[in-house]
């Protein structure tokens, strides 16, 4: 990857996405949906793959947000553990997307403020 940094972070794209589209517990959905999605909204690197993609999905799975219920090569399926609600990060002034068992801790890596 290059230099590129997005005016959105990753993660939040991400949690946005699910939020949109997947916010389900029951959908299964895959890391190369998302994917699609953050390349129809331009807010990214050009240049990226779907493999520059797996650090944060294996981040969103870390967190509690969701679990891999299988892999075949690069692409991954999810699944939500809880259903994905927005709140408002006072700290950084972004709307922010966190499963109801995840910390209450935004995800915006250059944040980081309890919610």
């Amino acid at each position: 990857m290059n230099a590129f940094t997005p005016s959105t972070p990753i993660q939040m794209q991400i949690r946005k996405i699910i939020f949109e589209k997947y916010n389900d517990v029951e959908i299964k959905f895959t890391n190369d949906e998302i994917f699609e999605s953050i390349k129809q909204g331009k807010d990214f690197d050009p240049m990226w793959i779907i493999d520059d993609l797996e650090p944060y999905i294996i981040d969103i799975c870390k967190s509690g947000l969701t679990r891999n219920i299988a892999q075949n090569f690069t692409t991954i399926w999810l699944k939500l553990f809880d259903p994905v609600k927005k709140h408002h990060c006072k700290s950084c002034n972004h709307e922010i997307y966190l499963g109801e068992s995840e910390k209450k801790e935004c995800p915006n890596p250059s944040c980081n403020a309890p919610i």
